[in-house]
């Protein structure tokens, strides 16, 4: 590849690079090393091991990952690009080739609504460039919709984690820690004994026991600790201990 060949193509890649809206994703070391790694396939292409592909039959090819864009028609397209032939297997192994080193596998239930769009822009006329296109716009918003049901599925189930571990608490039952009405406060029981973190100010945490969540009278100090879970340590200790004087 001679020098300014070279260069554009080091140019075209950085510029898809820093289109990413995301400072944190152009920052990632991941991504970084990714972008390196492709400058490098990219110029070094003539220690290439897969000898029948040209820039515009794996920039092509590439841009189908995660689409499930029938392989048949992949192939017939690229073999309209100037270049060798083009069997089934050469397409099919690029393409996990392609998975594999992007991490980039299409999820299956984003399969069904991929060919839906797929047949119907086919039987329109759409050209297969425009139709991959459409579909990493659906596979995109599709991703985007899943993410946000987890994320609301994961919130939804961390409230009714704390609401039972409230309840637990209020009953009178051992359970672990959780905060009361959302106090600055958070309560465990173990071992039918109540006890309270609070916070210190000093970015440690001041461990009582208590007799109840209503008890706000000052308590014993039991001891300052950097957090909860250095606060249960000492709790599954002192939990089983003769219970001591007031």
């Amino acid at each position: 590849m001679k020098e300014d060949e070279r260069i554009w193509v080091v140019k075209e890649i950085l510029f898809d690079y820093v289109k990413s809206p995301s400072l944190r994703h152009i920052r990632d070391p991941h991504s970084v090393v990714k972008l390196a790694q492709e400058i490098v396939r990219r110029i070094d292409r003539g220690t290439s091991i897969w000898r029948k592909w040209n820039d515009p039959r794996e920039l092509l090819l590439k841009s189908a990952l995660r689409c499930w864009v029938p392989m048949g028609d992949l192939r017939d397209f690229l073999n309209l690009i100037p270049g060798p032939q083009l069997t089934m297997s050469d397409v099919t192994q690029r393409f996990r080739a392609f998975e594999d080193e992007e991490r980039e596998y299409g999820k299956d239930e984003f399969q069904a609504g991929c060919l839906a769009i797929y047949e119907k822009e086919k039987a329109e006329g759409t050209e297969l460039p425009a139709i991959i296109q459409l579909l990493r716009d659906y596979v995109e918003c599709e991703e985007d919709r899943l993410r946000t049901e987890q994320n609301e599925s994961y919130l939804r189930r961390k409230e009714e984690e704390r609401v039972a571990r409230e309840q637990r608490l209020l009953s009178g039952a051992d359970c672990k820690w959780t905060q009361h009405q959302k106090s600055v406060h958070w309560y465990c029981r173990m071992n039918g004994r109540t006890y309270r973190l609070s916070p210190s100010g000093d970015k440690r945490w001041d461990l009582y026991r208590v007799q109840s969540v209503s008890d706000h009278e000052k308590a014993p100090l039991l001891g300052k600790y950097g957090g909860r879970a250095d606060a249960t340590k000492a709790i599954a200790k002192i939990a089983y201990e003769p219970e001591p004087r007031w």
